[in-house]
């Protein structure tokens, strides 16, 4: 680890170079793909000549970079005839050579190029005379493959990108995830899958369709090949932002990995693995963006398609997209055969608004629903807050599956590692907190071990988490009374200032006509809504020729007067009217009967209620706080009152010393 971090400080030292003519935050919009073009330009060294020799004789295929990538035993070539460090042979033209050293390269390694708009670069540091001295101290470090291996080159990259992340930490959140949390879910993704991960023929595949910088896809690679030497394991993903996309690429190629199932762009609305399934995935979804960009090709696919697509189960509001994620995700596990092969774990890393927000029937509530009766939901594990760049709020862990163990059947477990933390030397941005080696460990223990000895976990029936929301009713009672104040400003109630017969003024005329002959009804009590409404008609017709009736609904309610002590009112029917005023909704456990929840909660309170539609709308939330509340007992009052006069002691001695 000694020679990686020496590595990346002498890389880093280009740095001290920039300080001045490029903010910190910039630094490795040029470091960065330096080190990739003079690492590949190393790893390409056996074959260079052979590439260079070929170019000429495939330039009019329409596919060259087929034969040239075979030539050159890699998925990345250079066809310039200058090597990288040969650029500085020529001093007043190094810019030049740099640029047709750059569009000598690969398709694939040209992206790195040209996602870091590194052509800009190029100008900015001519412009400055920087050029030849940062290429110059870029060469002056080994990193060719036989000083350092492929594993430690991604280490030092790794190592670099953090440094950059820490650089400019107000950003970082966006395409850095701290690397103790990619460790941890890592953990998460594979525990238990020890024989899986073993197999001879095992050729696992990892997506992450959200892979950001690719530390996601880079540490599961690492920890199957740790367990496994020989896997091939087949890395997918895709990236939004150009800057992150680049360093993805940039840090799979020095590693020597291929990198040709890293697509660009959009997931949600340009879905650059579809079709494809695969055995793991992973991401870090951004948190509470807003998706109304890409609403369009969304929301077609979720009408057009429905569960044929990836969002059948439903649509969550506008400003928070990160269930879409997930159910992209879950669209692309691999079916489980009949003979329990196949299948595929998820592990993503979410906020709180996932697991409670929208009410039952809602888009949210939906997802949720499909997710827990699919029984996909294995584990979800509670992190501490500010673990991350860019926000210090709560974060959780979903550890999803269609292949969940036969014991964990049903179950969702629940581990709270919100206090598995300690504090950081130096904060960066909003993270001040880091989860230790030691305490990844514990948390994976936990998960892996599923059970409830530990008061960090609990094992929650699916059928738990789910409700139905009833509305309770109870009868309107009360009268309707006529006295001197039930008609004031009733020219402006909407039904009469929304008359629209006649010319401006003789409506006016009307409205006045039937105010006045409203407050000319003598002062009177009606038990009854019919007499009452008979009434109110009878005054008004002179004013208002067959009064409609939105208009008697709104002069019969300024009459009615709310009595609890009053005899239910009844319809037509006899049937008991609800008052609105009183009406309750009820979630109700999904595993209870209705009956036996209004018999228990509701009507000993309430004798009178009753509920229409006993079926009710079901909704699923996840309650993780809750389920793990714990109730602290109230401090004795002599306790308080013996603090209460040690302080007003406290108090009188200030005053006395400052008044003294």
């Amino acid at each position: 680890m000694t020679d990686i971090n020496n590595h990346a400080n002498l890389i880093w030292g280009v740095a001290e170079l920039l300080r001045g003519d490029y903010k910190r935050a910039d630094y490795g919009k040029v470091i960065l793909p330096l080190v990739v073009m003079r690492r590949l330009d190393l790893v390409m060294e056996p074959t260079r000549d052979a590439v260079i020799a070929r170019a000429p004789q495939v330039a009019d295929l329409e596919r060259p970079e087929r034969v040239l990538s075979s030539v050159a035993g890699l998925p990345v070539y250079n066809t310039f005839r200058l090597r990288f460090h040969e650029l500085l042979g020529d001093p007043g033209n190094v810019a030049t050579s740099l640029r047709h050293y750059v569009d000598g390269y690969s398709p694939q390694a040209r992206q790195v190029v040209d996602k870091f708009e590194f052509e800009q670069q190029i100008d900015k540091l001519d412009e400055n005379n920087l050029l030849y001295q940062v290429i110059g101290k870029i060469c002056s470090v080994q990193l060719g493959p036989d000083h350092v291996s492929n594993a430690d080159m991604g280490a030092i990259f790794e190592e670099l990108i953090r440094k950059f992340a820490e650089a400019s930490n107000e950003t970082a959140g966006e395409h850095f995830t701290p690397r103790e949390v990619v460790r941890l879910m890592v953990n998460l993704l594979l525990n238990g899958d020890g024989d899986r991960l073993t197999d001879p023929g095992f050729r696992p595949s990892v997506f992450d369709c959200a892979c950001g910088t690719g530390g996601m896809l880079s540490e599961t690679r690492d920890h199957i090949r740790a367990a496994n030497p020989d896997a091939d394991v087949q890395l997918f993903g895709q990236e939004l932002n150009g800057e992150s996309y680049a360093i993805c690429l940039g840090d799979l190629l020095v590693k020597g990995v291929d990198a040709s199932h890293i697509a660009f762009g959009n997931s949600l609305s340009n879905d650059g693995q579809k079709g494809q399934r695969f055995d793991y995935g992973i991401a870090n979804p951004p948190f509470g963006v807003d998706w109304s960009k890409v609403e369009k090709e969304v929301r077609a696919e979720h009408e057009e398609l429905g569960f044929a697509g990836r969002f059948g189960a439903g649509l969550p509001r506008k400003s928070d997209g990160q269930l879409l994620f997930l159910m992209h995700l879950l669209s692309k596990m691999k079916p489980v055969a009949a003979d329990g092969s196949g299948g595929s774990r998820i592990a993503i890393v979410h906020n709180g608004s996932p697991l409670f927000t929208g009410g039952a029937g809602s888009n949210e509530s939906e997802i949720r629903r499909w997710i827990l009766e699919n029984d996909w939901l294995e584990a979800i594990v509670a992190l501490p807050e500010q673990l991350f760049y860019n926000t210090g709020i709560a974060s959780y862990v979903w550890v999803l599956s269609n292949r969940k163990a036969s014991d964990r059947a049903g179950v969702v477990q629940l581990v709270d590692a919100r206090e598995s933390w300690v504090k950081m030397r130096k904060s960066l941005g909003d993270k001040r907190r880091l989860i230790s080696d030691e305490q990844i460990d514990e948390i994976t223990r936990l998960h892996g071990a599923f059970r409830e000895d530990d008061e960090r976990v609990k094992l929650v029936p699916v059928e738990q988490f789910g409700y139905r929301t009833i509305t309770v009713d109870r009868p309107l009672r009360g009268y309707w009374e006529i006295g001197a104040a039930t008609w004031e400003g009733v020219e402006d109630d909407k039904p009469l200032a929304g008359l629209k017969m006649g010319a401006a003024a003789a409506l006016e005329e009307q409205r006045e006509a039937i105010a006045a002959a409203l407050r000319k009804m003598p002062a009177k009590r009606f038990d009854a809504e019919d007499t009452c409404r008979q009434a109110i008609r009878a005054a008004i017709e002179p004013a208002i020729d067959r009064p409609g009736a939105p208009l008697l609904k709104a002069l019969i309610g300024r009459c009615l007067v709310r009595d609890q002590e009053a005899d239910p009112i009844t319809d037509k029917n006899g049937h008991f009217v609800a008052d609105s005023d009183l009406r309750d909704a009820e979630n109700v456990p999904l595993a209870e009967p209705v009956e036996s929840y209004l018999d228990r909660e509701v009507l000993p309170h309430v004798p009178d209620a009753w509920v229409d539609d006993p079926d009710g709308r079901i909704g699923y939330e996840i309650p993780f706080t809750r389920l793990f509340y714990k109730s602290s007992p109230p401090r004795p009052s002599d306790e308080i009152k013996a603090e209460l006069r040690e302080l007003e002691g406290q108090i009188h001695r200030l005053l006395d010393e400052v008044l003294a």
